[in-house]
């Protein structure tokens, strides 16, 4: 199993350290030549949205990669991940995203909670962090913290409001990885 990972910004790293431990192979996407790689799956970083948004236009990655999960291509997108496939971005999935809906960095937190399908005492910890305010469409809301929607998964798409790569648990990108096996 071959997983891209967006590599422009963010904490792509840990998510490859992550996947590497789960026996998952991955390289990074930086540039056009980059995402033309045979590939399984997909996960775009936290990181600045914004950023990362103009990066991709910029690079001329937008459209493959927006017509490569359209086409079914397994993706997970953390924190800014999750706004770039929210509508405000790429519109892939049918979520209503609030973004830095935790405050500032000193507004980060840590916590744990059941996901739906992953487990319960998941890690989740929260920076700059956005969260869901609405599923609708296919999407299906997976967990809350403090009555706001924090995991959600369209089809083929998982996103997460926090970064489940910065601890040592491994149930988010297993439940991804087994979503790519189909």
């Amino acid at each position: 199993m071959r997983i891209a990972i967006l590599a422009l910004q963010g904490a792509f790293i840990e998510h490859e350290q992550i996947l590497s431990r789960l026996g998952a192979e991955t390289f990074e996407v930086r540039q056009l030549a980059d995402w033309q790689q045979p590939k399984d799956g997909l996960i775009i970083p936290g990181g600045e949205s914004t950023t990362q948004a103009k990066l991709l236009n910029d690079l001329g990655l937008y459209a493959p990669i927006k017509e490569a999960i359209e086409g079914g291509l397994p993706v997970f997108g953390t924190c800014a991940g999750l706004i770039l496939l929210s509508p405000l971005h790429l519109g892939t999935m049918h979520i209503e995203v609030r973004r830095n809906a935790y405050g500032r960095q000193l507004g980060s937190f840590h916590t744990e909670g059941d996901i739906k399908g992953i487990g319960t005492a998941v890690p989740m910890t929260f920076i700059r962090a956005p969260y869901i305010e609405k599923v609708y469409g296919g999407a299906e809301a997976l967990a809350e913290v403090d009555g706001h929607i924090v995991v959600a998964r369209e089809g083929h798409q998982l996103v997460t409001a926090f970064h489940p790569e910065l601890g040592e648990d491994t149930r988010v990108h297993g439940y991804f990885l087994e979503m790519v096996k189909g």
